[in-house]
């Protein structure tokens, strides 16, 4: 198994007192799995995060839970960091089934009205955009990839919608909701402050770099809600980091750190490219190489080009907002200069 896998092997793993890391599959998706955390008492399991509700997640699940020696009846609750299906949609299914809570962030709000419409494609905004941003012909092949219609039971509206602040779960544990708006609008992490924990779901990752605003309801600024929410977490008391995706890390702080050097040196590479006369998005996307493997735009899968539109969209955007670029449209297509 290669090094960068092996954080996706099953099992039920313990990072803390009474904390366990259980990676879930997500089948045909590059990212392999998602850990969900699961915080341990006498009374109960609480869950950060669901899992995404295939058949091979929620056997992984039962599997691991019954290492532990537990059950999904076990479980009181689901704390989800955002909207997302490999997130979200499995806490909802447990719950039609064994019934536990779920809780979502409320800026969630706006996307998961939109993924309860069922003949909407979660991607329709991003279909409509791109030609605005230079790229019609991705457009036309993502737009040929969304003709299957969505169970819109995986989206059912959570038990509480979630606010900023303290959230006790047992007697001797405490977590602390922190909003983190960017990789999506309404997006959690929780933060354990006694025992030096950071749930990140999405927001920080320790091998690869969040997607910025990938949800179905478009935000206007999503990189520098992202930049501002790293600033947010650089600013509490460091953390183990328990993300997502990847294997424990021991500082969010360094990650952060990464992160922020990573957009400042691609917010200076887009302003060149757009200084040398490269001026809608699409262009600009085209120009730069994109994943480890240095592809070019016409290179990647419709939704991986969608992804590289929107993240060099977004950069822009913040440039903009600094002053460093202003944008103009010509014959319908947005350019920055």
């Amino acid at each position: 198994m290669p090094p960068s896998l092996e954080w996706t092997e099953p099992g039920a793993f313990e990072v803390a007192r009474n904390v366990y890391r259980i990676p879930l599959p997500m089948p045909s998706d590059s990212l392999h799995a998602v850990n969900v955390y699961v915080l341990y008492s006498d009374d109960g399991l609480v869950l950060i995060d669901g899992g995404w509700a295939v058949p091979e997640g929620r056997n992984a699940l039962i599997k691991a839970l019954a290492h532990l020696g537990a059950s999904p009846h076990d479980i009181h609750r689901f704390l989800v960091t955002h909207v997302h299906r490999d997130h979200y949609t499995q806490a909802v299914a447990m719950r039609r089934e064994f019934g536990a809570g779920v809780g979502l962030g409320h800026g969630e709000r706006a996307t998961l009205e939109l993924m309860r419409q069922p003949d909407r494609s979660p991607l329709t905004n991003q279909i409509a955009t791109l030609p605005e941003l230079g790229a019609p012909e991705l457009a036309r092949r993502l737009g040929a990839t969304q003709g299957e219609r969505r169970d819109v039971t995986e989206w059912e509206t959570p038990d509480e919608w979630l606010e900023e602040g303290p959230i006790p779960l047992f007697a001797d544990r405490v977590l602390h909701a922190v909003s983190t708006p960017g990789h999506t609008a309404g997006h959690l992490v929780f933060h354990d402050l006694e025992n030096r924990l950071l749930f990140a779901g999405d927001h920080v990752l320790p091998a690869i770099t969040p997607s910025i605003g990938l949800e179905a309801s478009l935000s206007g600024n999503p990189l520098g809600a992202f930049l501002n929410s790293l600033a947010v977490v650089r600013s509490r008391p460091d953390a183990m980091l328990l993300a997502a995706h990847g294997p424990v890390a021991p500082s969010a702080h360094a990650r952060v750190d990464e992160l922020i050097a990573h957009h400042d040196e691609r917010l200076d590479e887009i302003h060149r490219l757009a200084d040398s006369g490269a001026g809608s998005p699409g262009e600009i996307a085209q120009a730069m190489r994109w994943t480890r493997r240095g592809l070019r735009l016409t290179e990647l899968a419709p939704f991986s080009g969608m992804m590289a539109v929107f993240e060099t969209t977004a950069h822009l955007e913040l440039l903009v907002a600094q002053g460093r670029l202003s944008m103009s449209m010509r014959d319908g297509v947005r350019h920055y200069r």
